[in-house]
């Protein structure tokens, strides 16, 4: 999608807010049978939506005798992705928003969080803490370090994503703007805040980043992507 696809999405979702209802009582199984109720007569798990909790209340009455609700999002616009669909290796604690692309092979680490319209190609590793904004596109077997932050687009819808093209390793904590494009087989070095593109199979540093050489075998040595991590 791009940004003008993304914004029709969001701004005519159906906006929610998904709750665990906790509830004790009596009789609940015959009361609650319209519902997704997982439980017995006297305890259980509601999946609803909150502008529905009030009517369950009223409609179990007297039945209901202890009652709590679980919530996490509210007026929600984009639901997380089905992680089931992906032939990768997601870690706990990761936050995938529907309408991202994940190629085989890949490596989600813990915390890392990508938004709607993300691409990454396949045997990509995004480190923990990693976030990619909206339609964020990385290429195959790169390595994006521990914190980085690959600036979403989505508004202005005229504006270009992020580009990491294949092979590129970014270190840890790094910044990538709006717009950038970072050459095949580049290194971005840790700490690094990228303004401008970065041609392929070079190094850069610095905030803002800099030229510092171009890749040689010393580099590529210090920056191997290993394959054995990516097995599933």
């Amino acid at each position: 999608m791009d940004s003008y696809q993304l914004i029709d999405y969001i701004s005519n979702s159906v906006k929610k807010t998904p709750v665990k209802f906790y509830v004790q009582g009596e009789d609940l199984n015959e009361s609650l049978n319209d519902y997704d109720y997982f439980g017995d007569d006297n305890s259980g798990i509601i999946f609803c939506d909150y502008n529905e909790v009030e009517a369950i209340k009223t409609k179990l009455g007297d039945k209901l005798s202890k009652e709590r609700i679980e919530m996490d999002r509210k007026n929600s616009a984009i639901p997380l992705a089905d992680y089931s669909k992906y032939n990768a290796r997601i870690e706990p604690g990761v936050y995938i928003r529907d309408q991202v692309e994940i190629g085989d092979g890949c490596v989600i680490m813990m915390g890392a969080v990508i938004n709607i319209g993300a691409k990454i190609g396949e045997n990509t590793m995004i480190d923990m803490n990693t976030v990619l904004g909206g339609r964020a596109t990385v290429g195959n077997n790169c390595h994006i370090g521990a914190g980085t932050v690959l600036a979403g687009v989505i508004e202005p819808p005229s504006a270009d994503p992020v580009i990491v093209e294949d092979d590129v390793l970014i270190g840890a904590n790094a910044v990538v703007l709006e717009g950038v494009k970072i050459g095949r087989g580049a290194v971005i070095a840790a700490g690094s805040i990228v303004i401008d593109d970065v041609p392929a199979d070079s190094v850069y540093a610095g905030a803002p980043a800099k030229k510092i050489k171009d890749v040689d075998d010393k580099t590529k040595q210090k920056t191997e992507v290993v394959a054995s991590l990516r097995k599933l």
